[in-house]
């Protein structure tokens, strides 16, 4: 059976994709491209309309853990089931780069790097990372991955989700909040001026979730107004960042170039392959997205 393989990543990036898709089925036609009568199509940012020139289409795999790119095209086919990508080393990656993020501010480098800027030798109060509230908004596979990483370093931590947890209370408590949510109608701009605003004054924020979620000018604002003392970037809309880009250049932001978690195509074409497996066995597909919720 001819499986396509739909993207716009460069040349090198895609061949290594079809070379790693083609071990893992070694059975199928794995065809780059809009490949005549395909009934299955693995998708890494495809361009917009091309799944609808796909008749024969009867599933769609994302190559990445976010679908929020698919869903957004007008013309995406939403009648044929779509699973995103569940890939256990993606969430390792996500924890490792949440602690980072958190012990890098947990342990004040941002203000000790500003001193080094002006040749300033001065110990800063430490507290002991129990002390330290870190709230998680989402709680999927990366965030509950996250959550048990900084469980492990002493961190408290607390999550919100739809269905998971008070957002308010999480909020007014944290020290420091991570953003981990797919990005939907619901979340779209969620990290704005109320959400700022219902922040502990001085708390930090990550984002390591879609660049969609952040609302930039309240962001500017919510810093130079003292209420967030200091922001992790790793996801911006779009991307790359521009190079006049106020974030650039911002005393307290630190940005990063979306590499908190970086899909392997070897490990994700495996874990592919098994979910085309359950797709023709008539079992359940893992990571089967919800047309309701849009994850």
């Amino acid at each position: 059976m001819s499986i396509a393989f739909l993207t716009r990543l460069p040349a090198e990036a895609a061949q290594a994709w079809l070379a790693a898709l083609r071990a893992a089925l070694p059975e199928d036609d794995i065809l780059a491209g809009l490949a005549a009568g395909a009934e299955i199509a693995v998708v890494a940012a495809p361009a917009p309309g091309e799944l609808a020139k796909l008749p024969k289409l009867g599933f769609i795999q994302s190559a990445w853990a976010g679908v929020d790119g698919l869903l957004s095209d007008p013309l995406f086919p939403r009648e044929i089931p779509l699973a995103r990508l569940i890939d256990p080393s993606l969430a390792g990656q996500m924890a490792e780069a949440v602690a980072a993020h958190v012990l890098a501010l947990h342990r004040r480098a941002p203000a000790y790097r500003a001193q080094q800027a002006q040749a300033l030798w001065r110990q800063l109060p430490q507290v002991s990372a129990h002390q330290r509230q870190v709230g998680l908004l989402g709680f999927g596979e990366m965030a509950r991955a996250s959550a048990t990483m900084l469980e492990k370093l002493g961190f408290q931590v607390s999550a919100w989700s739809r269905s998971h947890g008070d957002l308010a209370s999480l909020l007014a408590a944290s020290d420091i909040v991570v953003n981990l949510l797919p990005l939907t109608s619901r979340t779209n701009g969620v990290l704005g001026q109320e959400t700022f605003a219902r922040m502990k004054p001085g708390a930090a924020i990550i984002n390591v979730g879609r660049g969609g979620h952040l609302v930039e000018a309240d962001l500017i604002a919510a810093l130079d107004e003292g209420q967030i003392s200091h922001a992790v970037l790793d996801v911006f809309e779009p991307e790359p960042l521009p190079a006049g880009h106020p974030f650039w250049s911002h005393p307290a932001v630190t940005v990063l170039p979306h590499v908190a978690a970086i899909t392997d195509p070897v490990s994700a074409s495996q874990r592919i392959a098994a979910n085309i497996a359950r797709f023709r066995a008539g079992e359940e597909i893992e990571g089967l997205v919800s047309r309701e919720t849009g994850y």
